[in-house]
């Protein structure tokens, strides 16, 4: 089969395995006498408690620091927005701390006392924090999020939150623990996040078995991360995309390195076992599909991409910027050649407070 037809077909089954997959997480469902949007949310896609095994698994094992080099990234890209907030937090809350992929780059100019929370006590004894913040440490699941109200001024989670059966109601929650203008910062990964292998074990199946089961867990899409923030109550959002594509010398060290960060799949309707000439057909495709041959060695790697969605929102807080109301504007879009002359003249806008 030629790489283009081969190209089309995947697109063709990924669509209906999609579609399949919906249908068939709909009819397991159990609905409550109670409103369209509570039964969505009642949605239970992950086994929490395999989840909870592969993490404690991962962090007790004696090579767990090979497996840290994507985590490790993420973390530091997400810990330096921190540092683009010049404010100081009196308390933040590292909400799926790992091992310190955030923790270890927060400064204490930005941070007086951080509390790390993780399902996994390994994990958080193995965080490290730099010295001057205070720290506190705290056994906690993400799908219950308890703190006292209005208590944290910054909430960062990093890679956890795409775990979450009911990720509404984990915004909620960290909405209500946060101070009026405290903010959450979160990154999670994305619905593109290892295309290349999920679509090499479709084909593979399909050709091997004649069906399709699901060994990539779900992931949540870029254009409903503003939709469930601002749901929640959140202000100000600022969400944006990055992809880091990582080359692996096939599939089998790929799915290995998975296992190690304790990203395998864990969604509750997932198959138990993959065949072995599944996983060899699947190498074959994967290579076929979406290999990289090196000029110089000849050498054959597979990219393996990872998205990653990041999120900022604040809480909302009366001296907050807003939007000037509809009708004020005193520049009208026919004099924008003018743009030089209008802009010479100097206005100010009213606060809320300068017109009370």
């Amino acid at each position: 089969m030629k790489t283009t037809n081969m190209h089309c077909l995947k697109t063709i089954l990924f669509n209906k395995t999609h579609n399949a997959s919906l249908w068939k997480v709909i009819n397991h469902l159990t609905f409550s006498t109670t409103t369209v949007s509570q039964k969505i949310d009642s949605l239970n896609i992950f086994d929490r408690n395999t989840k909870s095994l592969q993490r404690e698994r991962a962090a007790t094992a004696e090579d767990v620091n090979l497996y840290d080099y994507l985590k490790d990234e993420i973390g530091f890209r997400l810990a330096d927005r921190i540092f683009d907030i010049k404010r100081k937090f009196k308390v933040a809350a590292d909400i799926g701390c790992h091992r310190g992929y955030v923790s270890k780059h927060i400064s204490p100019e930005s941070v007086e006392e951080l509390i790390l929370c993780d399902v996994s006590l390994t994990n958080l004894n193995s965080a490290p924090v730099m010295d001057g913040i205070r720290i506190r440490k705290q056994i906690l699941d993400e799908e219950h999020i308890e703190f006292e109200p209005n208590s944290l001024d910054l909430v960062v989670s990093c890679l956890s939150l795409h775990w979450v059966n009911d990720l509404p109601n984990a915004f909620k929650q960290i909405l209500d623990c946060l101070k009026e203008d405290g903010v959450l910062l979160a990154a999670v990964f994305g619905g593109d996040t290892l295309y290349e292998l999920r679509s090499s074990l479709q084909l593979a199946e399909l050709e091997r078995r004649g069906g399709l089961s699901p060994h990539i867990s779900p992931f949540t899409e870029v254009r409903d991360i503003g939709s469930l923030l601002t749901r929640a109550g959140f202000t100000m959002l600022t969400i944006d995309t990055d992809e880091i594509v990582v080359n692996y010398p096939s599939i089998f060290e790929l799915m290995w390195d998975l296992k190690g960060m304790a990203e395998s799949n864990a969604a509750l309707n997932r198959s138990l076992h993959l065949h072995r000439d599944t996983q060899f057909a699947a190498g074959a495709i994967y290579k076929q599909l979406y290999g990289i041959t090196d000029p110089e060695t000849g050498n054959v790697t597979v990219p393996a991409t990872f998205q990653i969605i990041n999120m900022l929102g604040w809480k909302p807080h009366p001296k907050q910027p807003k939007p000037i109301e509809r009708g004020s504007g005193e520049v009208s879009l026919k004099d924008l050649y003018r743009l030089d002359e209008i802009v010479k003249e100097v206005k100010t806008v009213k606060t809320d407070d300068e017109k009370n």
